[in-house]
């Protein structure tokens, strides 16, 4: 299990955002402990008033958990998860909320704690915490025998096409896979040992090396979004200007962009076009049949949870039947057994509740296999359409080189090819 910790203060920002389903399919609100509101909103603006108290700003301790994709991890799992971080961090009995969400059949989970200790009105302290998140995080691999990532067990052998949120807002924007646009840039890198070479290598895939307003060195490609070359070749912007010297002599972006226009004719424009379009008609259609899937598994989710509430207040008043009252109550009690009844009602309280607990895993479960099997249809369009992406950059790079006379004579073959992989995608 993936654990990222961090302190923070923005107490509304972040439950807003915990509780989004515009990014999530499912939030659930798992349980709010210490805090006297009933809603995660007024749980954080609660945490922030006492905060105000101290001269602590990050007040927060927000926590996510992020369990192996296709494993199956029942709520006590994260349950104790939790419990042994909140022990090994200091913050036991410290408020806390707890929050599930679901996307694209994956379940993860977040907890986030007060950090202000109301007895003594101050922070506590969290020292080394990604280091202490990382034992834990080994421990549950080890528990539960989960294949536990390379970067976990030696964090020298860290993958390199991890991309960072911004990575892959940019790549989104692409349409594109941003570990296949990163790694791509990375073996540009690896093949190069001077401008000229890298210059060349990102024009084979399609991107132009050009000076950025604020980055240094920048890559554009056909469709004119720009990339740094540092942040997506993963090294820092010295080692970026030794090996490729100041960016000086290479033309701005905004001169790049205009160059490309200029080249970029009608035909080649309806290429591309073709090429997004369909894989946007398909992409529609599986977004329609996932806003229907999750539609229905609201629903069930809800029927469920009323269902369960109606059956506890039913067996709530058949346990409180069995207590005898009056004289009958006062002579049990003498007897002991008042308190046999007692206990053998919280007895079945319990088990109704483990009972609840496991109809709600299964119940889970089950739509995430649904919900992976769409996914999988999801991924392989991804696929399909990055491979035509990247032969189609490929092909833009090598046609907007050519002369006038020379790209006439290319687009013929050019726009069979490009037909050819709209018909390939039509029929898988």
């Amino acid at each position: 299990m993936i654990l990222k910790g961090s302190q923070r203060s923005g107490g509304m920002q972040l439950a807003l955002h915990l509780l989004k389903t515009e990014d999530n399919e499912h939030v659930e609100i798992h349980e709010l402990k210490g805090f006297v509101a009933d809603d995660l909103i007024g749980a954080f603006k609660e945490a922030h008033a006492i905060s105000t108290g101290t001269k602590c700003r990050q007040f927060l301790f927000s926590l996510s958990l992020s369990p192996p994709e296709r494993e199956s991890v029942p709520v006590e799992v994260f349950e104790k998860a939790i419990a042994d971080i909140e022990s090994k961090m200091g913050l036991t009995d410290q408020p806390r909320a707890i929050i599930f969400h679901e996307k694209e059949g994956r379940r993860h989970a977040h907890c986030v704690w007060s950090r202000i200790d109301v007895e003594q009105m101050k922070a506590i302290n969290l020292p080394h915490f990604k280091l202490k998140l990382r034992d834990v995080s080994r421990q549950l691999y080890l528990e539960h025998n989960w294949k536990m990532p390379r970067g976990l067990m030696n964090s020298k052998e860290r993958n390199p096409l991890n991309f960072t949120q911004a990575e892959w807002q940019q790549a989104k924007r692409a349409k594109q896979d941003p570990r296949i646009l990163k790694e791509m840039f990375q073996d540009c890198w690896a093949v190069s040992d001077s401008v000229s070479a890298f210059a060349n290598a990102l024009k084979e895939r399609g991107f132009y090396l050009a000076k950025g307003d604020r980055r240094g060195h920048v890559a554009v490609d056909w469709r004119g979004e720009v990339y740094a070359i540092s942040r997506w070749v993963g090294v820092k912007a010295k080692e970026v200007r030794a090996r490729l010297g100041k960016p000086d002599a290479l033309p701005s972006v905004a001169d790049t962009q205009k160059t490309i226009t200029e080249r970029f004719t009608d035909k080649l424009r309806e290429f591309s076009a073709s090429a997004e379009t369909q894989h946007d008609r398909r992409n529609d259609v599986l977004t329609q049949r996932r806003q229907k899937l999750v539609s229905a598994h609201r629903l069930t989710r809800e029927n469920l949870r009323t269902n369960q509430v109606e059956r506890l207040i039913v067996e709530t008043k058949a346990r409180a039947s069995n207590l005898p009252t009056g004289l009958k109550a006062l002579w049990f009690r003498v007897t002991g057994k008042y308190r046999e009844i007692k206990l053998e009602n919280e007895n079945k309280a319990r088990e109704s509740k483990i009972r609840d607990g496991q109809e709600r895993q299964v119940m889970i479960e089950k739509q995430l296999r649904e919900r992976r099997a769409l996914q999988h249809e999801f991924l392989q369009l991804r696929h399909h359409h990055e491979i035509t992406i990247r032969k189609l950059s490929r092909d833009m790079g090598a046609y907007l080189e050519l002369s006038g006379q020379d790209q006439n004579e290319a687009l013929q073959p050019q726009r069979q090819k490009t037909i050819k992989q709209i018909r390939n995608l039509r029929r898988e």
